[in-house]
């Protein structure tokens, strides 16, 4: 069934004259969803109407604010299921992927439901007698969230929950690769009761992003996507003074040492690098194994990739799904396909896969003998490839480790607490995982990377307030 989507402005759900179509990436014969694209006007209309819902959303109390949240989330929870199988369809995760992430997504707005109630300042002594010094966080305003077609239904609900949850008014613009799921939070919005114009949701492409980044009355804006598109967001959004949170990617390394668990190493491995794809900001794409347990770990990692089933993301046989689009796979396969040109050895994989419904469907490739300044490794892929570099020792590996200008997820297999220890003090990344896959971090937990993979304060948890507020002082005297 192909379904028919809309705008969510004020409340209302508004058509649009120029369309677009999202196929399923698992069968491109499948029309999944039809959507306007909406431009200046549309984000015009939604911003005018969070502008105007923010202050009674503002002076609600932080319960009722929770109760909605909570709201929310128990239907995404209690919906999971179907809406799982629609992410599945338009995304190309597997079903499994796409239940899961919709779980998570309502345990995100369940957990800032709670949130919604803890938000507190300080009372401060103050050296002047009499007089009693006091700060409090306060909400923004309304605020612009543009995400990515990865993740559609959590990152959507992890930007736009803590918004909610301290008082803010949201504008999404989400991906058109992946549509449906934003629309269906915007109706689950709508089912909770929340005001009109406290939650809007305008399709759109590089036109409406850059309307939403502009807007003088927009007073922040969280961004997920590329680090080319995050820069441009950053001097636009810096030149009005607006506060700016960007999430850009990462060229993520997994370190094994050789007192590594194999078998253990080998299951990190292909989940950070193959699971989902590869289509995660966090995935293993250069895997930097030391020279005593290199060559037993390439051969185990390159037998167990080559045999995971590429499928249709609803076939519960498959374990590897399709690329979003057939851009995202060409991309991948040329990447591979520049490794070896470069010198680089495919151990498996490499290739594009007819299946017997047409999709962008990939083998799960591993690329041995890279070198760190190798495109491949400087690059970020987006798909199901990674590439192995041997080195000698730990030093060696940390060196190689943080030879990347991004700097989001890091992780290292040992059973040597010592180097555990200094791997976590000395490797440059925003996230470190000890004996865990680079891929998968924790709601409650806060998310965000160095250097070039992240700019502004950190997404989820506790850590959201922080960009989601401001702090007001007030003194007074008596």
């Amino acid at each position: 069934m192909t379904l028919t989507l809309s705008h969510f402005i004020d409340g209302a759900r508004i058509g649009g004259a120029e369309m677009s179509e999202r196929r399923n990436p698992s069968d491109t014969q499948e029309v999944v969803a039809r959507f306007p694209i909406g431009g200046a006007a549309e984000i015009g209309q939604a911003v005018e109407a969070a502008r105007r819902a923010f202050p009674a959303w503002r002076a609600l109390t932080a319960e009722a604010r929770s109760d909605y949240l909570d709201r929310v989330g128990r239907m995404l929870i209690e919906r999971s299921a179907d809406l799982g199988r629609l992410l599945s369809r338009e995304e190309g995760k597997l079903v499994s992927e796409g239940v899961a992430e919709t779980v998570r997504a309502g345990r995100v707005f369940r957990y800032f439901a709670g949130e919604a109630l803890r938000v507190h300042g300080r009372t401060l002594g103050s050296p002047r007698p009499g007089v009693d010094v006091e700060t409090y966080r306060e909400p923004l305003g309304v605020v612009g969230l543009i995400t990515p077609w990865n993740f559609p239904i959590a990152i959507p609900a992890w930007k736009s929950a803590p918004a909610l949850a301290f008082g803010n008014t949201v504008v999404l613009k989400p991906s058109g690769l992946s549509p449906v799921l934003a629309h269906e939070l915007a109706g689950l919005m709508e089912e909770a009761g929340l005001p009109r114009g406290v939650f809007n949701m305008v399709y759109g492409d590089a036109e409406a992003g850059s309307a939403l980044v502009d807007h003088p009355d927009v007073a922040a804006i969280s961004f997920t996507g590329s680090q080319a598109v995050g820069s441009h967001v950053a001097v636009r959004a810096a030149t009005r003074q607006a506060r700016v949170q960007l999430e850009m990617g990462g060229k993520n390394p997994l370190v094994v040492l050789d007192d590594a668990d194999l078998d253990r190493a080998v299951m990190l491995a292909l989940d950070g690098s193959f699971f989902a794809s590869g289509q995660r900001c966090t995935a293993s794409s250069r895997i930097i194994v030391t020279e005593g347990i290199h060559d037993a770990f390439a051969a185990e990692l390159a037998r167990r990739a080559g045999a995971l089933r590429v499928g249709h993301a609803l076939d519960p046989q498959s374990q590897m799904g399709p690329q979003v689009s057939e851009a995202q796979l060409e991309k991948s396969v040329a990447y591979s396909a520049g490794a070896a040109a470069e010198g680089a050895v495919i151990l498996c994989g490499g290739q594009a896969l007819q299946l017997a419904t047409p999709g962008h469907y990939m083998a799960p490739t591993l690329i041995a003998d890279t070198r760190p300044d190798m495109r491949i490794n400087c690059e970020e892929v987006f798909g199901p490839v990674a590439a192995l570099m041997r080195v000698r020792n730990f030093d060696e590996a940390l060196e190689v480790a943080n030879a990347t200008r991004f700097g989001l997820s890091a992780g290292i297999v040992t059973q040597s607490l010592s180097h555990a220890r200094r791997f976590r003090a000395g490797v440059r990344a925003g996230m470190v995982m000890v004996n865990l896959p680079t891929a998968g971090v924790d709601y409650n937990a806060p998310f965000g990377g160095v250097a070039s993979s992240s700019y502004g304060q950190r997404e989820q948890g506790y850590a959201a307030v922080e960009f989601y507020t401001q702090v007001k002082t007030a003194y007074v005297w008596s």
